[in-house]
């Protein structure tokens, strides 16, 4: 799993795996209702599965008041808001430098990844940019 897989994991939390989990329900009634047509009922959960996550996927996740409980949970002053490393420390991530390289690979960073100060406002900022990509509802002010 890499460093943004587990950013949106721990914003969107259990949120994320419940849409995972509600499609198995209603295939066990799908299975016994027609059990001939179990080879079948393979193919069913297909549609399933994409009509259970795209709600998920259509209704975004506002990550403000998530990320503002992290802060507060951490006891820690952070600055989610405008530090990568303060974000990944709200999420009680590695905020390490060698793991901002890894996420700057992730996410295509083409600079110096020894110029830590640069890098970590472009991550910032292609960070919020891949959330609401993914379904996340980012302030305005930091959609730019």
């Amino acid at each position: 799993m890499g460093i943004f897989d587990k950013i949106k994991n721990a914003i969107w939390g259990a949120d994320e795996a419940a849409p995972a989990a509600k499609p198995a329900e209603p295939l066990k009634p799908a299975a016994p209702v027609s059990a001939s047509a179990a080879p079948a009922g393979n193919p069913t959960p297909i549609p399933s599965a994409t009509s259970a996550a795209a709600p998920s996927s259509s209704t975004p996740v506002d990550i403000t008041p998530i990320l503002d409980a992290a802060v507060k949970k951490s006891g820690q002053k952070l600055d989610w808001r405008k530090s990568i490393v303060d974000l990944m420390k709200a999420l009680d991530l590695d905020s390490s430098l060698t793991a901002r390289k890894e996420l700057a690979a992730e996410l295509h960073y083409t600079g110096d990844t020894n110029d830590s100060a640069t890098m970590n406002v472009w991550l910032h900022k292609a960070l919020m940019k891949k959330l609401a990509e993914n379904g996340g509802k980012v302030p305005a002010d930091l959609a730019d």
